[in-house]
């Protein structure tokens, strides 16, 4: 069964196909969609993806008639730099792609973004496709948010370019290491807390069962958290107002993988303890004790961590704080549970509030 949403952009609207084995049919999307064979094609990939899924894709491609070129990059944040950049925008010269091609991004969220800030980037701007490998991808595919690092700040240098699809083919998920699964279960945990109480409850009871991979709940999941992302987006697509909310727990997140140097802890478990420090100072706001209660038992039930690392400097935290796009004058832009299911987006938070929750993550057990 394929599963299908829409993002809604009016013109610029696209498809999130959701379902197993649909890399298969790859050269029936890409023909659906217009993808041109006059035009060279680019698949960019890292070396972990491309022992399983890059020869299939190209050799599907190519029987298709599509030219097609790829290129890989290492595996990991650091592969979201300016450096990479450069390099694989000299893939693309080399492979003479115009303004007729497209990027298509086989992997997960660092080679989405990668990808995706070069079409939007080369010659101004060329079609991007979006293939995620990973759970996690089930966010950052969705929406056209697409960049690169600075070593001062994560996403600092990026564009919105949205995709002409999203395909989404499940049975790329089974090659994934354990730790790379539950974190990117974070990213489905986080459209429930953000949106939706009944969603939240859903994935705390069904733990075992998007852990182990079961192709039913998968896909579910992935359903109904892509489902929150295009709804999100497509009432905000460029992050005016609402879709602020997709960044609860991001706040602290993106500054522990900053001082982390993008390789001790995922995304997806930067943001789970994120999410925690969100809760905390929802309740050190007022707001009822049980949000905490709640998040914290998920994230721990999912085996991902609700604590900063010790050797984690509270200052180093704090500075790459204020290199982030939400602070500002001693504030920030925070986004604060108030329930299981909603946010508010509260811009007056102190910087210095941020830093109890911060000594608070680091103290507690």
């Amino acid at each position: 069964m394929v599963r299908e949403l829409t993002v809604d952009l009016g013109t610029r609207s696209y498809p999130i196909y959701i379902g197993e084995g649909l890399l298969a049919d790859i050269t029936a999307y890409f023909e659906k969609h217009g993808i041109s064979k006059a035009s060279p094609l680019l698949v960019v990939t890292d070396d972990h993806v491309a022992k399983h899924h890059l020869k299939p894709v190209l050799d599907r491609l190519a029987e298709g008639g599509f030219t097609v070129v790829s290129y890989t990059v290492a595996a990991g944040e650091k592969s979201k730099s300016l450096a990479v950049l450069e390099d694989v925008v000299g893939a693309c010269l080399q492979a003479g792609l115009d303004r007729k091609s497209t990027v298509v991004a086989l992997g997960g969220g660092v080679v989405g973004d990668l990808a995706g800030f070069v079409a939007a980037s080369y010659m101004r701007g060329i079609r991007f496709v979006q293939i995620p490998t990973t759970i996690l991808a089930h966010d950052s595919s969705v929406g056209g948010k697409v960049a690169v690092n600075h070593p001062l700040a994560k996403n600092i240098i990026g564009a919105f370019h949205q995709p002409e699809m999203v395909l989404y083919d499940t049975s790329t998920l089974l090659t994934l290491p354990d730790r790379d699964v539950r974190a990117g279960l974070s990213e489905m945990i986080k459209h429930g807390l953000i949106w939706d109480a009944e969603f939240t409850a859903w994935c705390e009871a069904n733990a075992e069962k998007l852990i182990g991979l079961d192709p039913e709940a998968l896909q579910y999941g992935l359903y109904n958290g892509c489902a929150v992302k295009a709804a999100v987006v497509s009432k905000d697509e460029r992050e005016n107002d609402l879709r602020a909310i997709l960044n609860l727990g991001h706040t602290i997140g993106h500054a522990l993988e900053a001082v982390a140097g993008y390789n001790e802890l995922q995304h997806g478990e930067a943001i789970s303890i994120g999410m925690v420090g969100a809760a905390m100072l929802s309740v050190r706001m007022g707001n009822p004790e049980e949000i905490l209660t709640v998040t914290e038992r998920i994230f721990k039930k999912f085996g991902l961590p609700t604590r900063i690392p010790a050797h984690f400097d509270t200052e180093a935290i704090m500075r790459a704080m204020m290199h982030d796009k939400k602070f500002s004058e001693g504030r920030m832009v925070y986004i604060i549970p108030t329930a299981i299911g909603k946010v508010e987006i509260n811009k007056n938070v102190s910087a210095e509030w941020v830093r109890e929750i911060v000594d608070r993550l680091k103290r507690e057990d």
